[in-house]
């Protein structure tokens, strides 16, 4: 589409030379110093925003880290587990700046579970948000090398002083001319972060990241891409896309972080805040996108908004934009000033990607993985192409392992940003790390050169491949994909269906978590129906071994893990 701007020879954008986190704090602090650096309320009811500054959250990281040395952090497993806040922020960047190995833990898990991830890591202290208080007392009892919890908030609770409390102390350490904070001796190599992966297909593994891993990936990253000024933090910061890209690396670039209070305050964050970019998974984005298709529908201007779009990408083709003024009424519920937003962490319809170009958002869509702390590859602002997900960062290195007569096979990446390894299991890292370095990520895809740009198109991920007692293989991603544009589907999962009856049984189910409002408006009763009729549409497009046999529908959304995405494993695949 001529609105798409792609250019050749697209130039990089200017980056920053980030060694480690220490640098990264201290270099944002000289050059944005009074800038607002995070915005926050303290409760969702708050009228008011509070704020700190880039040189006030350096000072606080430095007095905080000062304070963690005294304590006798430096070398031990670290774990930090809560919501995302300033005070998340803060332990994150001192711990590893002071030299502990910090160990970010999904805040979702029960206290047993978070308890068994802190005795893998043998975790010696702990910084538990004053929300998580309540699984505090559990964990001592079954952590037994724990030696502190940290109440990581503003206020302590039973067992455990606030951050504050020792953020003061530091302070005074500080004062009193302790410079112990600036003297050690950053080695960017060794472990810093043992991040465990939640999964989609079972137990995770903890993935080993070194400070020069996640500094570098920020670092070559940004000749890539060029952020906004303000941005709203909803991803949870215990994943790397959201602690390596959301805070590390805005931060490092001077972009204001809004700390979303949690996802059903979204809407009146965005009006409210105003940012200018997000940094999202696709299901943000596919919920956003229906719900200005629901809106439309409901108020009766639907068929306005696609008559709208239709004039608006005439116009463009021609150098003329008018999207500002044109979807104006759409884009203000959103706060009316977001220009783009950086997706990733799962395949995005491209329709919804066309749709939002064409009301003035533009979607980058990248692509990366914890291993790779995460970033591997993202579109560029003016520079991206249909269905990929983009350019690799500089330095970064893409391969094809044993590709297909189509050019498709496992993506291997080799860069900086590869991981150490997995913690305690060399096995599982030998296998996913050949001897060239290159890191086997378990996606399935292939590259497009043109000129020496290497375009990444990812076609599934390994794990999920169906495969045929005939041989055939298929991916549920690229099924998925196209069930996904049916008016009424809010989720489909597509697998391949076990009879307990008759093993020798193959066929291809689409399981479907509808929009039933939606459909009701519509005067669709019978969704099942509906669907196995719409799905005939799509199997008529497709070979016959990538056609689905049956439809399920259910009714409540399909598991997740907090990063949004679907939890596969936890799904019953039986078909009797």
């Amino acid at each position: 589409m001529a609105f798409k701007n792609r250019k050749a020879n697209y130039p990089l954008y200017e980056t920053l030379p980030l060694e480690n986190m220490r640098s990264l704090v201290e270099g944002a602090a000289k050059r944005y110093g009074d800038r607002y650096a995070l915005s926050y309320r303290t409760k969702p009811s708050d009228a008011e925003a509070k704020h700190y500054t880039f040189r006030e959250s350096a000072d606080y990281v430095r007095d905080l880290g000062t304070e963690l040395i005294s304590m006798g952090m430096r070398d031990k497993t670290v774990a930090i587990i809560g919501e995302a806040s300033p005070f998340w922020i803060f332990t994150y960047f001192a711990t590893m700046a002071m030299g502990a190995i910090g160990v970010p833990i999904d805040k979702e898990y029960s206290a047993e579970e978070l308890a068994a991830i802190m005795n893998r890591a043998e975790c010696e202290f702990a910084f538990i948000s004053p929300a998580q208080a309540q699984k505090a007392a559990t964990i001592r009892e079954l952590v037994p090398t724990l030696k502190c919890v940290v109440s990581m908030g503003e206020t302590g609770f039973e067992g455990a002083e606030a951050l504050g409390v020792l953020r003061a102390k530091g302070a005074e350490k500080v004062a009193s001319g302790d410079t112990g904070y600036f003297d050690y001796e950053i080695d960017a190599d060794r472990l810093a972060s043992i991040v465990f992966t939640s999964g989609t297909t079972g137990k995770g593994k903890g993935v080993m990241l070194s400070q020069k891993n996640i500094c570098s990936d920020m670092e070559q990253g940004i000749y890539n891409f060029q952020i906004t000024d303000r941005t709203l933090l909803v991803l949870p910061p215990h994943h790397t896309f959201g602690s390596t890209i959301n805070i590390a690396g805005h931060f490092a670039l001077g972009c204001e972080i809004y700390v979303s209070s949690g996802i059903k305050y979204i809407m009146k964050e965005l009006q409210d805040f105003r940012p200018t970019h997000l940094i999202l998974v696709p299901l943000f984005v596919e919920t956003f996108y229906k719900r200005i298709m629901s809106t439309a529908e409901k108020t009766g201007k639907l068929e306005m908004l696609k008559k709208l779009i239709k004039v608006s990408n005439g116009l463009l083709k021609v150098g003329v934009d008018m999207r500002k003024t044109l979807f104006k009424s759409v884009t203000k519920n959103f706060g009316g000033e977001i220009e783009m937003i950086i997706c990733g962490g799962a395949a995005l319809n491209q329709s919804i990607i066309d749709f939002f170009e064409s009301i003035g958002i533009t979607i980058l869509n990248g692509y990366g993985i914890t291993e790779c702390a995460p970033l591997i590859s993202c579109n560029r602002n003016e520079y991206r192409k249909t269905g990929s997900v983009g350019l690799p960062i500089v330095g970064g290195e893409v391969k094809i392992i044993d590709p297909d007569e189509n050019g498709e096979g496992e993506i291997a990446y080799r860069g900086p940003n590869v991981m150490l390894g997995y913690y305690k299991e060399e096995e599982a890292t030998r296998a996913a790390i050949d001897e060239d370095g290159f890191f086997h990520t378990g996606d399935y895809g292939k590259v497009e050169l043109e000129g020496d740009d290497q375009w990444i198109y990812i076609t599934g991920r390994l794990k999920n491949l169906i495969i045929f007692s005939n041989g055939k293989n298929v991916y549920p991603e690229e099924i998925e994909t196209d069930i996904q544009g049916v008016y009424g589907v809010n989720e489909v999962v597509v697998y391949a269906g076990e009879s307990k009856s008759d093993p020798s049984k193959e066929v291809i189910v689409a399981e479907i978590y509808p929009d039933f409002d939606g459909l009701k408006a519509h005067g669709i009763e019978d969704a099942k129906a509906y669907f196995t009729e719409e799905i005939k549409k799509i199997n008529q497009k497709n070979v016959s071994y990538k056609t689905v046999g049956l439809v399920k529908i259910r009714e409540t959304e399909f598991p997740k893990n907090t990063s949004r995405k679907i939890t596969r494993f936890a799904i019953d695949k039986s078909i009797d």
